[in-house]
């Protein structure tokens, strides 16, 4: 069984002078431990399917199943448990006001869960980052090692499934190689299943065992990793994704 299984998916916005239908009839299936990419220009909708997920996006067709149940409404702890998402902007999503400390030790104090001195501190080692950083703010970080945080926090509750929004997006290229390997790591370690959203190909390669390719809302085509880097693509859409990725590396 799909641990992520997308049926028919439509996401549709109401706003005061048009309907915007973000996503339109998309499905797509992750298997457990799998890395599953989505890849698109801006407004393609693939961030609007991880919202989806979470319940940050409404659905307005469709269903989502998260290891063969359909997803609560509204999502709950239980889900909170099995499912965490990383955003795009490491700054935005830490509240500038809270130690780190204070950050990482919440969703355990929501769960109830206790030892949490011991789980901070491995939290903080899993990524990478000294100890001593429970007891600084945000913006006494850098910017990758805020999105370190932001990881460790998605991993308190130990869940099975990390939905990855543009990770690396808001990071410098050096900060960005360290963090998917780091996530590549996190993965490999804990049996992690990513569902994970970017806009770069090369990204995606480096990650995903499969990806799925959007456009205007829908889904365009979906490639292997192996197709993907011989860039056997069946659509000039993703033809053409591909070939900017490949400029900006040889950039």
């Amino acid at each position: 069984m799909n641990l992520i299984e997308i049926d028919n998916l439509s996401v549709t916005f109401d706003t005061s002078d048009r309907v915007v239908r973000a996503v339109q009839g998309v499905s797509l299936s992750v298997a457990r431990r799998e890395s599953y990419g989505l890849v698109g220009e801006s407004g393609s909708g693939k961030s609007t399917i991880l919202r989806a997920i979470c319940g940050l996006a409404p659905i307005s067709g469709g269903t989502i199943r998260i290891n063969g149940k359909p997803v609560p409404t509204p999502r709950g702890r239980a889900f909170s448990a099995q499912v965490q998402m990383v955003f795009q902007d490491p700054y935005a999503s830490l509240h500038p006001r809270h130690t780190i400390d204070r950050t990482l030790s919440e969703p355990l104090a929501i769960h109830g869960l206790g030892n949490t001195d011991a789980r901070v501190v491995k939290a903080l080692t899993d990524v990478g980052l000294p100890p001593a950083f429970r007891f600084r703010f945000p913006h006494q970080l850098s910017g990758g090692q805020r999105q370190r945080v932001a990881i460790a926090r998605a991993l308190m509750l130990e869940p099975e499934i990390l939905l990855l929004d543009e990770p690396t997006s808001a990071l410098d290229a050096s900060v960005q190689a360290e963090t998917l390997n780091l996530l590549n790591r996190l993965r490999a370690e804990r049996g992690l299943t990513f569902l994970m959203v970017s806009h770069d190909l090369a990204v995606i390669d480096h990650m995903c065992d499969r990806v799925l390719v959007m456009q205007h809302g829908r889904a365009v085509e979906e490639l292997t990793r192996e197709a993907l880097a011989g860039a056997k693509m069946t659509t000039d859409y993703a033809r053409t994704l591909f070939e900017a990725s490949a400029d900006r590396m040889l950039g």
